[in-house]
């Protein structure tokens, strides 16, 4: 009998090896694959849309999805190609509105989708401003949700009909707003934050969430204050557009005797309970509307408006103040991308004035003393009006007090004239509760007396206490330049406070009450301007701009297959952060968790409901 050879398995090692070639061999093919796919897909997409001409057919209704107007100005090719270009801004949206009332094409506007939305009051008291516009034309504006958000609800009254599912309801609760606060668990974690804020700034709350565990006084009464004053004016105009009085309506709030659909019906708050293809048909069948063209669609006619040599340039600040310039696809008032921005509109001879539409909550001190700046020297060349959206406010403000004219909405949050600094010990928490202990060597006393590792040293302390001073005082006494008013009399309305716009006006930090459509009116006439067009800053990169800009690559120099690989791969891990509505949030907290040295920013992040 012959004896074959025996064949030895091989071992663990050899095996674990083996396997770990061949999932990797797999992944890099798969991984090249993938990413000359999506290059593919980014450029073909990229390059579509360019030349494509939108036609609006005759008998069209103009669909207005509230999910679908995002921030106040329209995204970037590569924020619209990972949207699927369903998204457009409050700004562009206004405008394609007003357009439509003219438009013979255009037959009504159908606002759908109203449960959920990312507009501010001020966004959406613009946006309503403008559908009010449209209605006196005489065309019909129809409204349909299956539930409906406050603010969507607050909305759908400017329509001519609302309608309900009728397993829906109306979220009308009023306003409020809750605050959390962690001093109680930062001591049971050994951490203590330490505020500087000036001793005037009672208003100025930001920091303590870390330092109290409820409201100061200070804090709850501004907060009663101005959402009392963003309640009446959206409790006034629901009323007036529902024939009801205004103390029916807070009736029905208190009560909550509106809530449900079919008490909606009763109480008059909507008009029919029904189905959305029910509401469809009858804009086919009442409004002869055979055809709905969403917004954002409609926003891309191929028909420029006429150019003019004369120009007014909007420069859009929107987002979290920050120092630097913007890279990628990342969103913010950038100090640097701002100034520049300022620089090349007052540079440019075609542009006879200046609209900085403004929409930040605050943020760097050094970002916004540059952007100060740089509006201060514009002003010299030619006339600079703010227009104020859902908030102004702390380095927001500051950027806007030496403008020509303020121009802000009753419901913008402005004002919180003031600053604040906090620095964290970890000292309890390392020794205490990790049994870690530190020991120092220095050259002089106050070598480590910034430290996070020790409480903050009394010549720290004092010297933070007077960088925080000599910054409000700076802060109060340029907006007393600006709206030429006494140091006091600034001081006696800043200390921190915030303020709507409506009462921003009674309390003179703004002049008149309006959108940037007003804001552009009244920029062309300080420029004595009869025809003009406006131009938009910062300028924005084209996809593969944006691309090379993540890569570092300042120069957008044309990029080879590599580079377009590498971005695609960027691109795939970035994409998540511009989809879902927690992202502006989640870059909130961020921006707060890692922002360094004096933040002039409002007191507290807010959600209302």
């Amino acid at each position: 009998m012959e004896n074959k050879p025996v064949k030895k398995p091989l071992s663990f090692g050899a095996t674990m090896l083996a396997s770990a070639l061949g999932v990797l061999i797999v992944s890099i093919v798969a991984g090249i694959v993938m990413m000359i796919s999506l290059v593919a897909m980014v450029a073909m997409v990229g390059s579509m849309g360019k030349d494509d001409t939108v036609v609006v057919k005759n008998d069209t209704t103009l669909s207005i999805d509230l999910t679908h107007i995002v921030g106040d100005r329209t995204a970037g090719e590569l924020e619209q190609t990972l949207s699927d270009g369903k998204t457009v801004g409050l700004v562009e949206a206004t405008r394609a509105i007003r357009a439509a009332a003219t438009d013979a094409r255009i037959r009504a506007i159908y606002l759908h989708n109203l449960g959920a939305s990312n507009l501010g009051w001020g966004s959406l008291y613009e946006l309503r401003s403008a559908l009010a516009d449209y209605g006196e034309s005489g065309k019909k504006i129809v409204a349909y949700s299956a539930d409906y958000s406050q603010g969507g609800y607050y909305l759908a009254t400017v329509a001519d009909s609302i309608f309900l599912h009728p397993a829906g309801m109306v979220d009308l609760r009023g306003i409020g707003a809750q605050v959390m606060y962690y001093k109680d668990a930062l001591e049971k974690l050994g951490i203590e934050m330490q505020l500087i804020r000036p001793e005037s700034c009672a208003y100025k709350s930001a920091g303590e969430v870390y330092t109290l565990n409820h409201m100061s006084s200070a804090n709850r009464e501004q907060l009663r204050t101005y959402l009392g004053s963003i309640w009446q004016t959206v409790r006034a105009q629901i009323a007036e557009a529902r024939g009801q009085e205004v103390a029916q309506v807070d009736k029905m709030v208190d009560q909550l005797s509106a809530y449900l659909a079919n008490d909606a019906k009763q109480m008059r708050m909507v008009d029919s309970l029904c189905f959305e293809q029910q509401v469809r048909q009858m804009l086919k069948e009442s409004l002869a509307s055979s055809h709905l063209m969403p917004i954002e669609k409609y926003c891309k006619q191929n028909t420029p408006s006429k150019m003019s040599a004369n120009r007014v340039a909007i420069v859009y600040a929107e987002g979290n103040v920050m120092d630097g310039s913007a890279r990628g696809m990342a969103s913010g008032v950038y100090g640097d991308d701002i100034v520049k921005a300022l620089q090349q509109a007052t540079t440019d001879d075609k542009v006879k004035a200046i609209v900085l539409r403004i929409n930040s909550p605050g943020g760097s001190a050094i970002a916004s003393e540059s952007m100060t700046y740089a509006v201060r020297q514009a002003r010299e060349k030619k006339p600079v009006v703010v227009s104020m959206g859902d908030v102004a406010a702390s380095a927001g403000y500051e950027m806007s007090c030496l403008a020509n004219v303020i121009v802000a909405q009753p419901t913008t949050i402005t004002g919180s004239i003031g600053v604040f600094g906090t620095v964290p010990s970890v000292e309890k928490l390392m020794r205490q509760k990790l049994g870690i202990n530190v020991d120092t060597v220095a050259t002089n006393r106050n070598a480590t007396g910034l430290s996070p590792l020790r409480p903050l040293s009394p010549a720290a302390r004092e010297m933070m206490m007077r960088n925080v001073e000599d910054f409000y005082r700076t802060f109060v006494g340029r907006v007393a330049e600006g709206r030429h008013m006494d140091y006091d009399a600034v001081h006696s309305i800043a200390r921190g406070r915030v303020w709507t716009g409506i009462d921003a006006k009674r309390i003179g930090l703004v002049d008149t009450l309006g959108g940037l459509d007003l804001a552009l009116r009244i920029a062309a006439e300080q420029a004595g301007l009869d025809e003009y067009c406006t131009v938009d800053y910062p300028k924005q990169k084209d996809i593969w701009g944006q691309l090379s800009n993540l890569l570092g690559n300042d120069d957008e120099e044309e990029l080879g297959l590599a580079s377009r690989m590498r971005m695609a791969w960027l691109l795939k891990r970035h994409a998540d952060l511009l989809s879902a509505p927690m992202a502006r949030m989640e870059q909130d907290l961020h921006h707060v968790a890692t922002a360094q040295g004096l933040q002039a920013r409002m007191p507290f992040v807010v959600v209302f409901e």
